[in-house]
Protein backbone atom coordinates (compact mmCIF):
# COMPACT_ATOMS: atom_id res chain seq x y z
CA UNK A 1 0.00 0.00 0.00
CA UNK A 2 1.08 3.61 -1.12
CA UNK A 3 -0.72 6.16 0.56
CA UNK A 4 -1.24 9.82 -0.74
CA UNK A 5 -2.20 11.89 2.29
CA UNK A 6 -3.93 15.40 1.37
CA UNK A 7 -3.90 17.57 4.62
CA UNK A 8 -1.54 18.24 7.06
CA UNK A 9 -2.92 19.93 9.58
CA UNK A 10 -4.38 18.44 12.76
CA UNK A 11 -5.77 15.71 11.27
CA UNK A 12 -3.17 15.03 9.31
CA UNK A 13 -0.17 15.21 11.25
CA UNK A 14 -2.05 12.68 13.64
CA UNK A 15 -3.00 9.90 11.54
CA UNK A 16 0.95 10.35 10.54
CA UNK A 17 1.98 9.67 13.82
CA UNK A 18 -0.53 6.86 14.36
CA UNK A 19 0.05 5.24 11.22
CA UNK A 20 4.19 5.12 12.17
CA UNK A 21 3.81 2.51 14.20
CA UNK A 22 2.00 0.41 11.70
CA UNK A 23 3.57 -1.84 9.06
CA UNK A 24 1.04 -2.36 6.73
CA UNK A 25 2.28 0.38 4.13
CA UNK A 26 5.55 1.09 2.38
CA UNK A 27 5.10 4.52 1.34
CA UNK A 28 3.13 7.60 3.27
CA UNK A 29 3.12 10.89 1.41
CA UNK A 30 2.37 14.17 3.70
CA UNK A 31 0.94 16.68 1.25
CA UNK A 32 -0.30 20.22 2.02
CA UNK A 33 -0.39 23.16 -0.05
CA UNK A 34 2.68 24.65 2.24
CA UNK A 35 5.91 22.43 1.55
CA UNK A 36 7.06 23.79 4.99
CA UNK A 37 4.08 22.33 6.52
CA UNK A 38 4.46 18.98 5.07
CA UNK A 39 7.91 18.70 5.45
CA UNK A 40 8.01 19.86 9.38
CA UNK A 41 5.17 16.91 9.71
CA UNK A 42 7.41 14.48 7.49
CA UNK A 43 10.97 15.46 9.87
CA UNK A 44 8.55 15.00 13.21
CA UNK A 45 7.52 11.67 12.05
CA UNK A 46 11.24 10.85 11.44
CA UNK A 47 10.31 7.33 9.16
CA UNK A 48 11.69 6.83 6.41
CA UNK A 49 8.56 5.62 4.78
CA UNK A 50 7.20 9.08 4.80
CA UNK A 51 7.75 12.03 2.41
CA UNK A 52 6.60 15.42 1.60
CA UNK A 53 4.98 16.96 -1.07
CA UNK A 54 3.20 20.01 -2.01
CA UNK A 55 -0.15 19.72 -3.59
CA UNK A 56 -2.98 22.08 -4.58
CA UNK A 57 -6.08 20.20 -3.39
CA UNK A 58 -8.18 21.96 -5.70
CA UNK A 59 -6.63 20.90 -8.72
CA UNK A 60 -7.56 17.26 -10.08
CA UNK A 61 -4.61 17.07 -12.57
CA UNK A 62 -2.65 17.84 -9.77
CA UNK A 63 -3.47 15.23 -7.45
CA UNK A 64 -3.64 12.58 -10.89
CA UNK A 65 -0.20 13.47 -11.67
CA UNK A 66 1.43 12.80 -8.40
CA UNK A 67 -0.95 9.63 -7.84
CA UNK A 68 0.79 8.08 -10.51
CA UNK A 69 4.46 10.02 -10.11
CA UNK A 70 4.10 7.94 -6.83
CA UNK A 71 2.87 4.77 -7.76
CA UNK A 72 -0.12 5.47 -5.26
CA UNK A 73 -3.03 2.86 -4.32
CA UNK A 74 -5.04 4.80 -1.81
CA UNK A 75 -5.81 8.46 -1.48
CA UNK A 76 -6.50 10.10 2.20
CA UNK A 77 -8.45 13.20 2.48
CA UNK A 78 -7.98 14.74 5.47
CA UNK A 79 -8.72 18.07 4.98
CA UNK A 80 -12.13 20.51 4.99
CA UNK A 81 -14.63 18.86 2.52
CA UNK A 82 -14.51 21.75 0.01
CA UNK A 83 -11.67 20.32 -2.10
CA UNK A 84 -13.70 16.28 -1.55
CA UNK A 85 -14.50 16.51 -4.96
CA UNK A 86 -11.22 17.56 -7.08
CA UNK A 87 -9.40 14.94 -4.68
CA UNK A 88 -12.04 12.53 -5.47
CA UNK A 89 -11.71 13.02 -9.12
CA UNK A 90 -8.40 12.95 -9.31
CA UNK A 91 -8.02 9.32 -7.26
CA UNK A 92 -10.31 8.33 -10.00
CA UNK A 93 -8.44 9.34 -12.36
CA UNK A 94 -5.18 7.77 -11.55
CA UNK A 95 -6.57 4.36 -10.51
CA UNK A 96 -6.68 5.11 -6.87
CA UNK A 97 -8.68 4.05 -4.38
CA UNK A 98 -9.90 7.03 -2.09
CA UNK A 99 -10.71 7.68 1.67
CA UNK A 100 -12.24 10.80 3.95
CA UNK A 101 -13.62 12.14 6.49
CA UNK A 102 -16.12 14.25 5.66
CA UNK A 103 -18.25 13.96 2.32
CA UNK A 104 -19.01 16.55 -0.41
CA UNK A 105 -20.48 19.81 0.49
CA UNK A 106 -24.71 20.20 0.47
CA UNK A 107 -26.84 22.84 -0.59
CA UNK A 108 -30.09 24.16 0.87
CA UNK A 109 -33.13 23.88 -1.09
CA UNK A 110 -33.95 26.91 -2.72
CA UNK A 111 -36.84 27.69 -0.81
CA UNK A 112 -38.04 25.43 1.45
CA UNK A 113 -34.27 24.72 3.18
CA UNK A 114 -35.70 23.88 6.92
CA UNK A 115 -38.36 21.39 5.10
CA UNK A 116 -37.15 19.74 2.03
CA UNK A 117 -33.36 18.58 1.33
CA UNK A 118 -31.60 20.18 -1.61
CA UNK A 119 -28.54 18.71 -2.81
CA UNK A 120 -27.55 16.64 0.22
CA UNK A 121 -23.84 15.60 1.84
CA UNK A 122 -22.15 12.75 -0.48
CA UNK A 123 -24.77 13.27 -3.35
CA UNK A 124 -21.89 13.69 -5.88
CA UNK A 125 -20.18 10.99 -4.56
CA UNK A 126 -22.73 8.77 -4.81
CA UNK A 127 -23.66 10.09 -8.28
CA UNK A 128 -20.24 8.22 -9.32
CA UNK A 129 -20.93 5.34 -7.72
CA UNK A 130 -21.18 3.38 -10.80
CA UNK A 131 -18.52 4.26 -12.44
CA UNK A 132 -16.04 3.36 -9.19
CA UNK A 133 -17.46 0.02 -9.13
CA UNK A 134 -17.31 -0.58 -12.71
CA UNK A 135 -13.32 0.39 -12.62
CA UNK A 136 -12.81 -2.09 -9.68
CA UNK A 137 -12.03 0.46 -7.39
CA UNK A 138 -13.09 1.86 -4.00
CA UNK A 139 -13.90 5.50 -2.36
CA UNK A 140 -14.59 4.97 1.32
CA UNK A 141 -16.65 8.08 2.45
CA UNK A 142 -16.88 9.16 5.92
CA UNK A 143 -14.45 7.45 7.91
CA UNK A 144 -13.24 9.61 10.11
CA UNK A 145 -14.73 9.09 13.91
CA UNK A 146 -18.58 10.90 13.02
CA UNK A 147 -18.86 9.99 10.59
CA UNK A 148 -17.40 6.56 10.24
CA UNK A 149 -16.64 5.18 14.07
CA UNK A 150 -20.11 5.85 14.48
CA UNK A 151 -21.28 3.98 11.99
CA UNK A 152 -19.35 1.11 12.52
CA UNK A 153 -21.11 1.27 15.85
CA UNK A 154 -24.41 1.34 14.36
CA UNK A 155 -23.35 -1.39 11.96
CA UNK A 156 -22.37 -3.64 14.91
CA UNK A 157 -25.75 -2.92 16.65
CA UNK A 158 -27.84 -3.94 13.81
CA UNK A 159 -25.95 -6.95 13.36
CA UNK A 160 -25.28 -8.07 17.37
CA UNK A 161 -27.49 -6.49 19.48
CA UNK A 162 -30.77 -5.42 17.71
CA UNK A 163 -33.62 -7.94 16.21
CA UNK A 164 -35.75 -4.20 15.33
CA UNK A 165 -34.18 -0.95 15.66
CA UNK A 166 -35.91 2.06 15.91
CA UNK A 167 -33.96 5.05 16.08
CA UNK A 168 -30.20 5.02 15.08
CA UNK A 169 -28.96 8.84 17.02
CA UNK A 170 -25.51 9.81 16.75
CA UNK A 171 -25.07 11.96 20.11
CA UNK A 172 -21.31 13.70 20.31
CA UNK A 173 -20.30 15.36 23.55
CA UNK A 174 -17.45 16.39 25.60
CA UNK A 175 -15.80 18.47 28.22
CA UNK A 176 -13.03 20.20 27.11
CA UNK A 177 -11.77 23.21 27.84
CA UNK A 178 -9.40 25.54 26.51
CA UNK A 179 -6.93 27.74 28.94
CA UNK A 180 -6.61 31.53 27.89
CA UNK A 181 -9.41 31.14 25.00
CA UNK A 182 -12.65 32.97 25.33
CA UNK A 183 -13.78 31.05 22.21
CA UNK A 184 -11.30 28.36 20.33
CA UNK A 185 -12.75 25.37 18.78
CA UNK A 186 -11.21 22.20 18.59
CA UNK A 187 -11.52 21.36 15.27
CA UNK A 188 -11.92 22.95 11.80
CA UNK A 189 -13.98 26.13 12.43
CA UNK A 190 -14.29 25.83 8.46
CA UNK A 191 -16.25 22.46 9.01
CA UNK A 192 -18.19 23.21 11.86
CA UNK A 193 -19.69 26.49 10.75
CA UNK A 194 -20.70 24.61 7.85
CA UNK A 195 -22.77 21.66 9.25
CA UNK A 196 -23.78 23.40 12.45
CA UNK A 197 -25.57 26.45 10.02
CA UNK A 198 -26.82 24.56 7.18
CA UNK A 199 -30.34 22.47 8.20
CA UNK A 200 -29.90 19.64 9.68
CA UNK A 201 -31.30 16.59 7.55
CA UNK A 202 -33.38 13.71 9.53
CA UNK A 203 -34.54 10.69 8.07
CA UNK A 204 -37.71 8.08 8.57
CA UNK A 205 -38.67 5.32 6.87
CA UNK A 206 -41.90 6.41 5.71
CA UNK A 207 -41.08 10.15 5.11
CA UNK A 208 -37.33 9.79 3.56
CA UNK A 209 -34.55 12.75 4.24
CA UNK A 210 -35.82 15.65 5.11
CA UNK A 211 -34.72 18.89 7.07
CA UNK A 212 -35.12 20.93 10.23
CA UNK A 213 -34.05 24.37 11.46
CA UNK A 214 -30.50 24.62 12.78
CA UNK A 215 -30.10 23.87 16.61
CA UNK A 216 -33.69 22.34 16.75
CA UNK A 217 -34.86 19.63 18.96
CA UNK A 218 -32.62 20.31 22.06
CA UNK A 219 -32.20 17.27 24.04
CA UNK A 220 -30.13 16.77 27.24
CA UNK A 221 -28.18 13.52 26.32
CA UNK A 222 -26.45 11.34 29.53
CA UNK A 223 -22.12 11.37 28.63
CA UNK A 224 -19.90 8.51 30.26
CA UNK A 225 -16.86 8.40 31.86
CA UNK A 226 -17.82 11.72 33.88
CA UNK A 227 -18.35 14.13 31.56
CA UNK A 228 -21.64 14.00 32.46
CA UNK A 229 -25.04 15.69 30.81
CA UNK A 230 -24.52 17.77 27.91
CA UNK A 231 -27.43 19.39 25.75
CA UNK A 232 -27.34 17.85 22.03
CA UNK A 233 -29.11 19.66 19.37
CA UNK A 234 -29.62 18.56 15.78
CA UNK A 235 -26.78 19.22 13.40
CA UNK A 236 -26.11 18.42 9.70
CA UNK A 237 -23.87 15.41 9.15
CA UNK A 238 -23.10 12.54 7.09
CA UNK A 239 -24.09 9.89 9.09
CA UNK A 240 -27.87 10.52 9.04
CA UNK A 241 -27.02 9.99 4.66
CA UNK A 242 -25.20 6.96 5.13
CA UNK A 243 -26.71 4.62 7.59
CA UNK A 244 -29.98 4.13 5.81
CA UNK A 245 -28.35 3.24 2.91
CA UNK A 246 -27.14 0.25 4.66
CA UNK A 247 -28.92 -0.14 7.94
CA UNK A 248 -32.64 -1.31 8.23
CA UNK A 249 -34.17 1.13 10.95
CA UNK A 250 -36.99 3.65 11.66
CA UNK A 251 -34.95 6.91 11.82
CA UNK A 252 -31.72 8.78 11.95
CA UNK A 253 -30.43 11.32 13.76
CA UNK A 254 -27.06 13.65 14.72
CA UNK A 255 -27.23 15.66 17.51
CA UNK A 256 -24.34 17.74 18.90
CA UNK A 257 -23.33 19.24 22.18
CA UNK A 258 -22.57 22.41 21.13
CA UNK A 259 -23.29 24.15 24.03
CA UNK A 260 -25.28 27.90 24.71
CA UNK A 261 -22.03 29.92 23.80
CA UNK A 262 -21.07 28.46 21.16
CA UNK A 263 -24.75 28.47 19.52
CA UNK A 264 -24.97 31.94 20.15
CA UNK A 265 -21.38 32.90 18.72
CA UNK A 266 -22.80 30.78 15.23
CA UNK A 267 -25.74 32.87 15.04
CA UNK A 268 -24.13 35.79 15.29
CA UNK A 269 -21.77 35.08 12.81
CA UNK A 270 -24.23 33.92 10.44
CA UNK A 271 -26.31 37.28 11.45
CA UNK A 272 -22.99 39.54 10.47
CA UNK A 273 -22.47 37.30 7.20
CA UNK A 274 -19.51 36.10 8.39
CA UNK A 275 -20.15 32.49 7.62
CA UNK A 276 -19.79 33.00 4.00
CA UNK A 277 -17.43 31.39 1.24
CA UNK A 278 -18.11 34.15 -0.90
CA UNK A 279 -15.03 36.49 -1.18
CA UNK A 280 -15.77 40.13 -0.69
CA UNK A 281 -13.70 42.80 -1.57
CA UNK A 282 -11.40 44.44 1.38
CA UNK A 283 -9.59 47.16 0.14
CA UNK A 284 -8.82 45.60 -3.00
CA UNK A 285 -8.37 41.99 -1.85
CA UNK A 286 -10.59 39.32 -2.29
CA UNK A 287 -11.56 37.75 1.01
CA UNK A 288 -13.49 35.06 2.17
CA UNK A 289 -15.10 36.11 5.40
CA UNK A 290 -15.61 32.60 6.46
CA UNK A 291 -11.99 32.16 5.32
CA UNK A 292 -11.05 35.28 7.35
CA UNK A 293 -12.84 33.53 10.88
CA UNK A 294 -10.81 30.54 10.65
CA UNK A 295 -7.46 32.40 9.91
CA UNK A 296 -8.46 34.90 13.38
CA UNK A 297 -8.58 31.88 15.39
CA UNK A 298 -6.53 29.55 16.93
CA UNK A 299 -5.12 26.45 14.83
CA UNK A 300 -6.60 23.83 16.61
CA UNK A 301 -3.77 21.52 15.66
CA UNK A 302 -1.58 24.07 18.10
CA UNK A 303 -4.43 24.01 21.26
CA UNK A 304 -3.43 20.50 22.87
CA UNK A 305 -1.03 21.80 25.54
CA UNK A 306 -4.12 24.28 26.64
CA UNK A 307 -7.00 21.63 26.43
CA UNK A 308 -8.13 19.55 29.57
CA UNK A 309 -11.12 17.16 29.38
CA UNK A 310 -12.62 14.25 27.31
CA UNK A 311 -14.59 13.90 23.89
CA UNK A 312 -17.00 10.87 23.54
CA UNK A 313 -18.50 10.09 20.23
CA UNK A 314 -20.91 7.34 20.15
CA UNK A 315 -23.97 5.57 18.64
CA UNK A 316 -27.59 5.57 20.48
CA UNK A 317 -29.32 2.80 19.34
CA UNK A 318 -32.78 1.82 20.65
CA UNK A 319 -35.44 -0.59 19.64
CA UNK A 320 -36.07 -4.83 20.16
CA UNK A 321 -33.43 -6.43 21.16
CA UNK A 322 -32.20 -10.17 20.51
CA UNK A 323 -35.06 -11.48 22.85
CA UNK A 324 -37.63 -9.47 21.54
CA UNK A 325 -37.78 -6.86 24.60
CA UNK A 326 -37.20 -3.28 24.27
CA UNK A 327 -33.47 -2.04 24.58
CA UNK A 328 -31.72 0.99 24.04
CA UNK A 329 -27.85 1.09 24.20
CA UNK A 330 -25.29 3.76 23.61
CA UNK A 331 -22.05 2.56 22.02
CA UNK A 332 -19.38 5.15 22.41
CA UNK A 333 -14.89 5.69 22.58
CA UNK A 334 -14.14 8.94 24.90
CA UNK A 335 -10.72 9.95 24.58
CA UNK A 336 -8.61 12.31 27.29
CA UNK A 337 -6.57 14.92 25.80
CA UNK A 338 -4.08 14.31 28.65
CA UNK A 339 -3.41 10.81 27.15
CA UNK A 340 -3.59 11.89 23.27
CA UNK A 341 -0.49 14.48 24.62
CA UNK A 342 1.23 12.16 26.20
CA UNK A 343 1.30 9.13 23.49
CA UNK A 344 1.43 11.54 20.10
CA UNK A 345 1.73 14.95 21.68
CA UNK A 346 -1.70 16.14 19.60
CA UNK A 347 -5.09 17.22 21.24
CA UNK A 348 -7.71 14.44 21.40
CA UNK A 349 -10.13 16.15 18.76
CA UNK A 350 -7.84 15.43 15.96
CA UNK A 351 -6.26 12.54 16.54
CA UNK A 352 -10.01 10.30 17.59
CA UNK A 353 -11.04 11.44 14.01
CA UNK A 354 -7.32 10.20 12.87
CA UNK A 355 -7.39 6.87 14.29
CA UNK A 356 -10.35 5.52 11.98
CA UNK A 357 -8.65 6.29 8.45
CA UNK A 358 -5.71 4.64 9.49
CA UNK A 359 -7.69 1.16 10.39
CA UNK A 360 -9.42 1.04 7.97
CA UNK A 361 -6.38 1.50 5.36
CA UNK A 362 -4.43 -1.41 7.49
CA UNK A 363 -7.99 -3.56 6.74
CA UNK A 364 -8.06 -2.46 3.10
CA UNK A 365 -4.34 -3.61 3.17
CA UNK A 366 -4.60 -6.59 4.69
CA UNK A 367 -8.14 -7.34 2.78
CA UNK A 368 -9.90 -8.16 5.91
CA UNK A 369 -12.56 -5.78 4.21
CA UNK A 370 -12.82 -5.47 0.41
CA UNK A 371 -15.33 -3.59 -1.59
CA UNK A 372 -15.50 -1.42 -4.89
CA UNK A 373 -17.80 1.03 -5.73
CA UNK A 374 -18.79 4.14 -3.30
CA UNK A 375 -19.23 3.48 -0.03
CA UNK A 376 -19.90 3.99 3.77
CA UNK A 377 -18.08 2.33 6.84
CA UNK A 378 -21.34 0.77 7.45
CA UNK A 379 -21.40 -1.26 4.24
CA UNK A 380 -18.29 -3.50 6.29
CA UNK A 381 -17.84 -5.98 8.97
CA UNK A 382 -17.97 -4.26 12.12
CA UNK A 383 -16.42 -6.75 14.45
CA UNK A 384 -13.18 -6.91 12.57
CA UNK A 385 -12.43 -3.17 12.96
CA UNK A 386 -13.59 -3.22 16.38
CA UNK A 387 -11.03 -6.01 17.06
CA UNK A 388 -8.24 -4.09 15.35
CA UNK A 389 -9.20 -1.07 17.12
CA UNK A 390 -8.42 -2.74 20.23
CA UNK A 391 -5.88 -4.97 19.69
CA UNK A 392 -3.64 -3.27 17.33
CA UNK A 393 -4.61 0.64 18.08
CA UNK A 394 -4.81 0.18 22.19
CA UNK A 395 -8.47 2.06 21.86
CA UNK A 396 -11.76 0.14 23.55
CA UNK A 397 -14.98 1.41 22.95
CA UNK A 398 -17.83 1.79 25.36
CA UNK A 399 -20.91 -0.11 25.44
CA UNK A 400 -23.92 1.33 27.72
CA UNK A 401 -26.95 -0.78 28.22
CA UNK A 402 -29.66 1.55 29.24
CA UNK A 403 -32.68 -1.04 29.13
Amino acid sequence: MRVLAIGSGGVGTSAALIAKRREFFELWVCADYDLNRSQALADRVADPRFVAARIDAADTNEITAMCRQHGITHVLNVIDPRYVMPIFDGAFAAGANYLDTAMSLSRPHPTLPHEQVGVMLGDEQFAKAGEWQDAGLLALCGVGVEPGLSDIFARYAADHLFSEIDEIGIRDGANLSVAGYDFAPSFSIWTTIEECLNPPVIWESDKGWFTTAPFSEPEVFEFPEGIGPVECVNVEHEEVLLVPRWIKCKRVTFKYGLGDEFIEVLKTLHKLGLDSTTPVNVKGVPISPRDLVAAALPDPATLGEKMSGKTCAGTWVTGQGLDGKPASVYLYHVLDNEWSMREYGVQAVVWQTAMNPVIALELLATKAWQGSGVLGPEAFDAVKYLDLMESGYGQKFGLRIDY
